[in-house]
């Protein structure tokens, strides 16, 4: 297990490397003080911008005679989605300058054979991240899996001890989602201190997280939105979601629903972060697509006053 200086020096690079790769997927919509009209936050220039501070960052690190960090990425199976977002990670890798590698295992891997290979990457000095792309074969217990992942080269911070330190407002590895939509929130001056923020999901991975990062403490070691936070899931009834988001200054939508937050939803000047996930079916070409949880086009046509009189994006 790598010492706690090395983790220090290391950890951050790869956590941000994929908080880097997980913003290309967040939509965010604001107001443009300029134009009283429902803008796009590009998550993909915010996310240029990281990976410019990271390139930065490791140029700086080998040039002081230091390894260039190395990430693992162990890959079980053949499920085309879990390829897919395995390449966009190594390419991300490189981009920045960050070695890395990944290592292909069958479907039909026990889950000793997968635990003993995790042991030996946490032994490997030559690794400094180290991640198990999800989800696993039903034979596997995934939380386990997590469990074996070395607390310091967690890139996912799905470990246990990660996630207790998150709770208790300590600085640790973070979900790549939800700091993603922290950096979003802080990079674009949007005030979270005393706020209502209304979270759609409440998985362990992304919802929950984010409602963690919003509403602790800022005062503390990992410092938190002090927002008051409002989580719904998928037995809140939409009439009571609602009542929720037109009195949220900030809406967060990690649901997995798509179309499930409108227009008619959200408060005049209020911040829309979409990070959901969905494949539908275009009614055009037939042919399957991506989208968010946020009817985006209805959006777009949305026009909204001034919030609190302050610019807080160039229109």
């Amino acid at each position: 297990m790598a010492a706690p200086a090395a983790f220090a020096l290391k950890g951050p690079w790869a956590a941000r490397l994929l908080r880097s790769a997980i913003n290309l997927s967040c939509r965010s919509l604001h107001i443009s003080a300029a134009r009283n009209e429902a803008v796009v936050i590009s998550g993909r220039k915010l996310a240029q911008q990281i990976r410019q501070e990271v390139r930065h960052e490791v140029e700086q690190w080998v040039a002081l005679g230091n390894r260039r960090p190395h990430l693992s990425v162990v890959l079980v199976g053949e499920e085309p989605a879990s390829h897919s977002y395995v390449l966009n990670k190594t390419k991300a890798a490189a981009d920045v300058g960050i070695s890395s590698e990944t290592i292909l295992k069958p479907a039909s891997i026990s889950e000793e054979e997968l635990l003993d290979l995790i042991g030996k990457l946490n032994e490997d000095d030559g690794v400094d991240g180290l991640l198990v792309q999800l989800p696993l074969p039903e034979h596997i217990d995934e939380r386990r899996v997590c469990n074996a992942v070395a607390p310091e080269k967690d890139v996912d911070g799905f470990h246990v001890i990660n996630v207790g330190r998150l709770c208790l407002d300590q600085s640790s590895m973070l979900p790549a989602t939800p700091w993603g939509v922290w950096e979003i929130i802080q990079r674009m001056g949007i005030p979270t201190r005393g706020r209502n923020v209304l979270v759609a999901g409440r998985s362990k991975n992304v919802g929950m997280p984010i409602a963690m990062l919003l509403h602790t403490d800022g005062r503390h070691e990992r410092p938190g939105g002090d927002a008051t936070v409002t989580i719904s899931h998928r037995y809140t009834p939409k009439e009571q979601l609602k009542k929720h988001t037109i009195l949220a200054d900030i809406v967060v939508s990690a649901a997995g629903i798509p179309n499930l937050i409108t227009a008619d939803m959200i408060k005049e000047g209020a911040a829309v972060i979409d990070v959901g996930i969905n494949r539908v079916r275009d009614p055009v070409t037939a042919k399957p697509r991506l989208v968010g949880d946020v009817d985006f086009e209805e959006w777009r046509k949305k026009r909204w006053v001034r919030f609190q009189g302050r610019r807080v994006m160039k229109g």
